[in-house]
């Protein structure tokens, strides 16, 4: 189902899949076992442009659009939806959120190095004590102090945090004003009293490491202002409606992957004298499996193509409501495949020189990042309710 992709959409999955098996195929189980990141991960990717897919020219990105970077993160989900994690935190996370709301003179600064892979970019929201309620539960100050503004507390499951040589921060710089009194920061590893406590150690998604940021009295030039001075809610909510997109488009690759390793081993396994492919039960499963993947996959692209066109997301419009439902279906649909294709492998399934296994622990993340299925459905019930309509 190529769902009319251009002929270079179509070139560029192909490449992107090609890249993956060719450059990731024989270290994935080094970084699943050894929770490992090949040092030139992002240079690497930068040379095949896939870090500024969707960023303007003159910063070296390619201007493809939404679902062309989301096409690329499916296929390298195939093969890694560890290492694709760490890109997309990267590309969509750090640098989408700059090239959409940063002014010039911070884009001419920073996105040159950024989609080039000389730079690697992180971006803290999540929190020790709020991640459902990231808003409203923010405990991140920012004071301003002169020149500078003064940041204090910390960030929870950062990705690239042990990693990152900077990273797009949101903190309360009015908090009495709840989330109308958050701004975004571009905050440079090597500050005064930026630290990487910890680095987190995870079920799935190993080789993308993950950590706990804290900031003690660091100073932040007010030049680093992203967007407006507490209308870092803005930025948030139309970053989160994106990244769920590319978070979707991962879940597709993963799904997809697990649904060819499911179809080769029903073909070559036997029991009972004949291929397990040839039982019923496993039939109904991958015909269950190959459907469900096609219908998220329909969804996704669509509400990508959406977002290209669409003005600002978040409360009230229709791509935060489509963003949520897109990733919704996204994300249980491809646990559900990994689930049965760990059950079509049996015991093999179980072992860890299987790949299916790797693919459903990676993906169970899918259902908690990124606001929860549980936040998902509320954010599609508030739209539907707030426009009387499942119009539009």
């Amino acid at each position: 189902m190529n769902l009319e992709l251009s002929a270079e959409q179509l070139m560029l999955q192909d490449s992107a899949f090609k890249w993956a098996s060719e450059q990731w195929g024989p270290i994935v189980e080094k970084c699943d076992e050894e929770d490992w990141m090949p040092p030139d991960l992002f240079k690497q990717a930068a040379a095949m442009g896939f870090l500024g897919v969707s960023v303007e020219e003159r910063y070296g990105g390619s201007n493809a659009g939404l679902l062309a970077e989301g096409l690329v993160a499916e296929q390298l989900s195939r093969i890694s939806p560890a290492l694709t994690m760490s890109l997309i935190a990267h590309s969509n996370l750090c640098i989408g959120n700059i090239a959409n709301n940063a002014g010039d003179e911070l884009k001419d600064k920073y996105l040159p190095g950024l989609v080039s892979g000389q730079l690697i970019g992180a971006l803290g929201l999540t929190e020790p004590g709020a991640g459902s309620d990231a808003l409203y539960g923010m405990r991140t100050r920012a004071r301003k102090d002169g020149g500078v503004y003064v940041l204090n507390g910390s960030k929870m499951f950062i990705t690239n945090a042990p990693v990152c040589d900077l990273m797009l921060v949101y903190a309360k710089t009015d908090p009495e004003a709840g989330p109308r009194g958050i701004s975004a920061f571009i905050v440079e590893r090597n500050s005064p009293g930026f630290s990487v406590s910890r680095k987190i150690k995870k079920a799935g998604m190993r080789g993308s490491p993950t950590g706990e940021v804290v900031f003690e009295d660091c100073p932040v030039p007010e030049q680093n202002l992203v967007g407006q001075l507490n209308g870092g809610v803005a930025v948030v909510t139309r970053g989160l409606d994106v990244e769920r997109l590319m978070v979707a488009c991962m879940c597709l690759g993963a799904a997809h992957e697990a649904l060819e390793h499911s179809i080769r081993y029903s073909l070559e396994r036997k029991q009972f004298g004949k291929a397990i492919g040839e039982f019923q039960m496993i039939q109904a499963k991958l015909a269950d499996m190959y459907s469900q993947l096609q219908a998220a996959r329909a969804l996704t692209y669509t509400v990508c193509r959406q977002a290209e066109t669409a003005g600002r997301g978040g409360k009230g419009t229709a791509l935060t409501r489509d963003a949520a439902s897109a990733i919704l279906v996204a994300a249980e649909t491809a646990t559900r495949i990994t689930n049965h294709a760990v059950q079509i492998h049996g015991g093999y399934g179980y072992c860890l020189e299987y790949p299916v296994q790797r693919l459903w622990r990676d993906i169970k993340l899918m259902e908690i990042g990124a606001g929860t299925s549980e936040i998902r459905r509320m954010i599609i019930a508030r739209e539907l309710l707030r426009s009387g309509s499942c119009e539009g």
